[in-house]
């Protein structure tokens, strides 16, 4: 078990540190329908996170007490390192050279006239389809269903693994509900932090959490 809690929190860091979904949820905090949209959005993200890494685990379990380390599970784990490496490479190489302005895509310009179903829906979307956040989910799902676990522990480390990814858009959403009147400077400024240097930081992210899975691929093959 512990094996698997420590394999499991260096991706659950990547996701909770993933800059595009921490600047979504300030950006709906600082809209008049601030309360329900991001509610909404919490939903979509944890959702996404918990399904795509459940189904993963349930697709490749081997069984309760097996044991047995998964080959296939070992090959998937370095393929999903290399196309880690890869995505940090080119979020690298596309990030804004010193002295431009960020971009920021398009769709955070129509947050503010999101409705909370919207919201959530996007939520879903950048968990459960966007190919950096799939990526570590699915790695995830390997951990967890190579552990050997019995069906409470993987459902315990599912749990465990989705609370850390989205602490980073709950705990916003909870400090906004608690004390929503001097939440805006301290949103306003993170936002501007995350927007300059989130492809720095997101390409690093990428960058570790690849190498740590080709190692654990590469461990499990020896």
């Amino acid at each position: 078990m512990e094996r698997v809690v420590g394999a499991l929190l260096p991706l659950a860091v990547v996701v909770a540190i993933s800059p595009v979904p921490i600047v979504a949820v300030i950006l709906m905090l600082l809209t008049p329908k601030a309360s329900g949209t991001s509610v909404g959005f919490l939903a979509g993200w944890v959702a996404g996170i918990a399904g795509v890494t459940t189904m993963v685990l349930l697709a490749g379990d081997p069984g309760p007490g097996s044991g047995r380390s998964s080959v296939a599970a070992s090959w998937v784990e370095l393929a999903l390192g290399g196309l880690l490496l890869a995505l940090a490479a080119r979020q690298w190489w596309s990030r804004p050279r010193r002295g431009a302005e960020p971009g920021a895509p398009q769709w955070l310009a129509a947050i503010d006239r999101f409705t909370a179903v919207q919201a959530g829906g996007l939520g879903l979307v950048l968990s459960a389809v966007n190919p950096k956040i799939l990526l570590v989910c699915v790695a995830a799902g390997l951990v967890i269903a190579g552990g050997g676990l019995s069906g409470a522990e993987d459902a315990w480390s599912v749990v465990a693994f989705t609370g850390l990814a989205a602490s980073t858009v709950a705990v916003p959403v909870a400090a906004y509900a608690v004390g929503r009147r001097h939440m805006a400077g301290a949103l306003e400024s993170l936002r501007r932090w995350l927007t300059v240097h989130s492809a720095v930081v997101t390409a690093t992210l990428l960058l570790v959490i690849g190498v740590i899975l080709i190692g654990q691929g590469l461990g499990g093959l020896v």
